[in-house]
């Protein structure tokens, strides 16, 4: 049985990693900045500003719902998506700690 080595961090860590990685595609940065722009939730616009095929969005579109970086909902055969402002709240209290925790850390024993 195969163990799986993200056990040995803490859950915070692995939600850190999660969405970090969530944010780490340009695409993905667009797409929140189109849904930030329109304050409202979108339904398939997303694909007529950006320079990607509608398949690909729809692929952005997934992993940042997964990380709960928006919410959607169906209508028909339309998807409309929001930001999920709570889940950026929450993730930058969590890296300005980390951050900064780094920081005394390093100031202490820097080389």
């Amino acid at each position: 049985m195969a163990i799986n080595k993200k056990d040995a961090f803490t859950q915070k860590e692995q939600d850190l990693a999660a969405f970090a990685k969530a944010m780490s595609h340009p695409a993905r940065i667009a797409i929140l900045k189109v849904l930030a722009q329109k304050n409202d939730c979108i339904c398939g616009e997303i694909v007529d500003v950006l320079p990607l095929a509608q398949s690909t969005v729809s692929q952005h579109l997934k992993e940042l719902k997964t990380a709960g970086l928006i919410t959607g909902e169906t209508d028909g055969p339309r998807s409309c998506y929001c930001i999920n402002w709570k889940a950026f709240e929450k993730f930058a209290g969590e890296f300005n700690f980390l951050f900064n925790k780094l920081k005394v850390q390093s100031e202490k024993s820097c080389c």
